[in-house]
């Protein structure tokens, strides 16, 4: 016990000194530029707030639920600062200058340049709160790679090679013989191997797929991979946990439909599909089958199952002893779903009508 008061007294402090610092440099901007460097410094993806977060799957299990909350208020806190400090650049007047500094090309007449401030992406900013939601609950997150090789985006999910499942997502190839990945499910075996039990992790990142395109499919798709292993581990567990995440996510109680399916990595396996809140379920619009669901009135969002035995065996974890759950789920659809958007085609159109609505 005294072991884990320390471990969170130190993360607690850690993050106190953060905030502390942050604040104070933050109050000595003078400038965008040196705004832009304090970002980077404490937002940015090596950031000190960014290893802070990764500290919490050093701490006991107990304790990184609390930890978890206390990072996200850190984070809400530096990125609230960040905005009216913003707000305050943009506010400020002009400068006076004297006449003398005034050059025989400056014209004090001439319209000011128009410029448009930009915004993350929605697909950027719905990844950023589903991990936020994920650390919350615990778990550590983990960026995927999208140029991987055969053995980790394959065989050790238990496709060895001319296995039949491999027609679908044997797929774009580099000369080299790595494959663009096909799934998140790519950094599993390293992540089994480099930690131990209990094992509470995301994997986030780009997917590739060689495949017709239509208004729920599309050759490039971002995906949030689950992967837990303990225990004790059964499928009710990855039922629930699942569902909480879809109502924190959506901030209203998902209806969902569960249906078996087969992955190889998987046993059993499962398919989560949503309602579609095109159509609600009905499989209509307008008197015409919803092109969105396919006139199903549910949307296909994740596969999902129990850690293969030959899976944890791979990565020498014993099958009696631990067994765990996994999914995989196209942040893509899920974004849909939250807005109502009726064609998966547009995050990527460059039609900034549509970009500027979020």
């Amino acid at each position: 016990m005294r072991i884990c008061f320390r471990a969170t007294m130190t993360f607690t402090k850690t993050a106190t000194q953060i905030k502390k610092s942050a604040l104070n440099e933050l109050a000595k901007t003078r400038d965008i530029n040196t705004l832009a460097f304090w970002r980077k410094e404490y937002l940015g993806k090596v950031g000190k707030f960014t290893k802070l977060t990764r500290q919490i799957a050093q701490l006991p299990a107990k304790e990184r639920a609390s930890a978890g909350k206390a990072v996200n208020e850190l984070k809400q806190a530096l990125a609230k600062a960040l905005q009216e400090r913003e707000k305050q650049f943009h506010e400020l007047p002009p400068s006076p200058v004297s006449r003398s500094q005034l050059s025989t090309f400056f014209d004090l007449t001439a319209p000011g340049a128009d410029f448009q401030l930009g915004h993350l992406h929605p697909i950027t900013q719905m990844r950023q709160y589903a991990e936020d939601i994920f650390v919350r609950m615990g778990f550590e997150v983990f960026e995927a790679r999208e140029v991987d090789d055969d053995y980790h985006n394959f065989e050790s999910l238990n496709m060895p090679p001319q296995h039949p499942a491999r027609d679908l997502w044997d797929t774009f190839w580099t000369e080299d013989e790595l494959v663009l990945i096909t799934h998140t499910s790519s950094m599993q075996h390293r992540i089994l191997l480099g930690q131990k039990p209990p094992i509470r992790a995301i994997i986030v990142g780009r997917c590739f797929r060689h495949e017709a395109t239509d208004a729920s499919h599309e050759h490039t798709l971002n995906q949030i991979e689950g992967l837990y292993v303990d225990k004790g581990i059964k499928l009710p567990d990855l039922i629930g946990t699942f569902k909480k995440f879809l109502d924190e996510f959506s901030q209203r109680d998902i209806k969902m439909k569960i249906q078996p399916s087969h992955f190889p990595f998987v046993e059993p396996g499962i398919e989560f599909l949503l309602d579609c809140a095109i159509c609600f379920g009905t499989g209509e619009v307008e008197g015409e089958r919803c092109s969105t669901c396919g006139g199903s009135g549910w949307l296909e969002l994740a596969g999902a199952g129990m850690v293969h035995p030959s899976v944890l065996a791979e990565a020498g974890l014993d099958p009696q002893k631990y067994s765990g759950f996994a999914w995989g789920f196209g942040l893509d659809r899920l974004v849909m779903v939250k807005y109502g958007i009726e064609n998966i085609r547009h995050f990527y159109s460059g039609d900034l009508r549509f970009i500027r609505q979020f």
